[in-house]
């Protein structure tokens, strides 16, 4: 049983964390990274786009001198993209989700923290305009940010998540269980049973 548990909990870790991630982070083709904010200046960024790029979906990495970022529920970025003067995406960033920054060069202390910004569903041909700036959060150490659209990704299913951490949560408690059921007591000491009975007459 507990090797059903362990396969259990592997196969949520699968659908819940590892198929969101690789979805977001491999599927498609990168359109391309681009600068939008250094030495202290955000600056707008205008890309064309065709409609054979739909889907596309925005990621914004940011370089940080920080372990983790901490914004306590606040917004670090804002981000919006338009085109012909209607906006298609906005979304506010927090980054404060991203257990495993990347280091951004060994020798320096600064790490970069990823976080998707949303999904272009719909694309017409045409110039975007994607719009970066600084949220509510305070005390955050920003270097850098730089801004990321793929092509052709495929949508996680929305199911994926709930599912997966419901799996993890089945293996892990079956699992537990099984170590304390399986486990017994300790072994009976001989020596504490009472001898045997004798037959025949004893020594007089």
């Amino acid at each position: 049983m507990r090797v059903l548990f362990v396969l259990i909990l592997l196969a949520g870790a699968g659908i819940g964390v590892i198929y969101p991630w690789a979805m977001t982070n491999f599927s498609g083709r990168e359109i391309g990274a681009w600068r939008v904010y250094e030495q202290g200046r955000f600056k707008p960024l205008t890309v064309s786009l065709s409609g054979r790029d739909a889907p596309v979906r925005v990621l914004v990495d940011l370089t940080a001198r920080a372990e983790r970022i901490v914004s306590q529920q606040r917004t670090v970025l804002t981000l919006t993209a338009a085109t012909n003067g209607r906006t298609v995406l906005a979304s506010t960033l927090q980054f404060n989700h991203v257990d495993n920054p990347r280091q951004a060069s060994p020798q320096l202390p600064d790490k970069i923290f990823r976080d998707e910004a949303g999904l272009i569903s719909t694309v017409g041909p045409g110039p975007y305009v994607f719009t970066v700036g600084p949220g509510d959060a305070e005390d955050i150490p920003m270097r850098a940010v730089d801004l990321i659209l793929r092509s052709g990704v495929g949508d996680t299913d929305g199911r994926a998540r709930p599912v997966g951490f419901s799996l993890m949560a089945i293996g892990l408690i079956g699992f537990l269980l099984s170590l304390r059921s399986g486990g017994g007591g300790r072994p009976e000491n001989p020596n504490s049973q009472p001898p045997p009975p004798r037959w025949g007459r004893g020594p007089k």
